[in-house]
């Protein structure tokens, strides 16, 4: 499985609850921070549900 390099790039100011809870679940805390993930079809879901707010790159 190849490893994904998630980075928060938008805040989650004025986000629904799950989407916070979201990045929560993906370890993301702040703006800029940079979390890496095995590719997963759980992990890949909640990137594409906070796809606005992340940016990825395969590792």
């Amino acid at each position: 499985m190849a490893t994904l390099k998630v980075k928060q790039v938008r805040s989650k100011i004025k986000c629904p609850k799950d989407q916070k809870r979201t990045l929560e679940a993906l370890g993301l805390k702040r703006m800029n921070h940079v979390v890496e993930h095995t590719d997963s079809p759980s992990i890949l879901g909640m990137i594409e549900k906070v796809k606005h707010l992340v940016s990825v790159e395969k590792l």
